[in-house]
């Protein structure tokens, strides 16, 4: 059976890097991890050096063509689907879209269609193109905004390791209760599952280590628009941070009445009338930014507030 692969990825072995073993200029320049090396070394075609298979053990000389390819793949388990969806951008590595509110980005149990990989994987197929399903991040379903896609192991594994050493940028926007004080700022707060309701979190002191830093863009009379920066990504962490601090997200139904008793009666009916406005929390991936793995770039996607939450905000500012 013939193996197709992806497109090579290539490194041209320079001066400094001669005599150096082939396994560590694997790991130390394309930044290749165990897991994938021992994956891909069992290919016929999957390390070459010169055009060559050859093992990780021998060393490299100046001016070698060091390639490695990976297998193409598909996503067998999901049910290609017809399902509308916004681009951002796409290449050879990445498929970044901008996710609409009430959308689950991968199938779960019980929810095995409808899902934006249902139409990821359509698409490629419309397309002609074999490429698993791997999102790098995920949104939850009623969030919106940036929301990319690795197509294949090698670039998922680069920009997750980004992540895991803080360097991709997160923005959000969201349309919150009440006015922050002070209007810009860092949360704090250490997040872990709620013991009486293991599906939401709450801020305690033996939770996980946790920080969002906000900046009050625009005041309402009753309400603001905030943009939102995660300094880790713990579950739920904004909604459960601005809840902490007083100011939950409009139509948040699983944090924003929480709380009740802090409310006054004529505060409720107010939250109330808002939230009736929208049918989600007001939360949007407004940017996304990183390196990008193969050229070495530093991108930034953005997705513009969804109609849902412009409308929202033309409310609020007539409240």
């Amino acid at each position: 059976m013939n193996t197709e692969y992806y497109s090579p990825i290539t490194y041209v072995v320079p001066a400094s890097d001669e005599g150096m073993l082939l396994k560590t200029v694997l790991q130390r320049r394309l930044g290749v991890s165990r897991k994938l090396m021992s994956k891909i070394k069992l290919t016929d075609q999957g390390i070459t050096v010169n055009g060559e298979r050859v093992y990780i053990s021998v060393p490299v000389q100046k001016g070698d063509l060091i390639a490695i390819r990976l297998e193409q793949e598909s996503s067998e388990d999901i049910l290609p689907q017809a399902i509308d969806f916004d681009i951002l951008y796409e290449d050879e590595a990445l498929l970044v879209v901008n996710k609409s509110p009430g959308i689950i980005v991968h199938p779960t149990h019980g929810h095995y269609t409808e899902t934006l990989a249902n139409g990821v994987v359509y698409y490629w197929q419309q397309k002609g193109e074999r490429v698993r399903f791997r999102p790098i991040h995920r949104l939850d379903q009623e969030t919106s905004g940036v929301l990319a896609i690795a197509k294949n192991a090698y670039v998922h594994q680069h920009v997750s390791e980004q992540m895991i050493a803080g360097q991709v940028m997160k923005k959000y926007k969201a349309l919150v209760h009440g006015h922050p004080n002070p209007l810009l700022g860092q949360i704090e707060g250490p997040i872990d599952r709620d013991p009486l309701e293991p599906h939401r979190r709450i801020v305690t002191p033996d939770g996980y280590e946790a920080l969002t830093f906000y900046e009050t863009l625009e005041t309402y009379s009753h309400s603001s628009l905030v943009g939102l920066r995660l300094g880790s990504g713990r579950t739920h962490q904004i909604r459960v941070h601005m809840t902490s601090m007083g100011h939950p997200l409009i139509g948040d139904k699983m944090y924003c009445h929480n709380d009740r008793g802090q409310w006054t009666e004529d505060d409720l009916k107010v939250i109330d009338r808002r939230d009736s406005w929208i049918p989600r929390q007001a939360l949007h991936a407004a940017e996304l930014g990183f390196v990008h793995p193969l050229s070495g770039e530093p991108m930034v996607f953005e997705a513009p507030l969804p109609i849902d939450m412009q409308m929202l905000k033309n409310q609020l500012i007539h409240e």
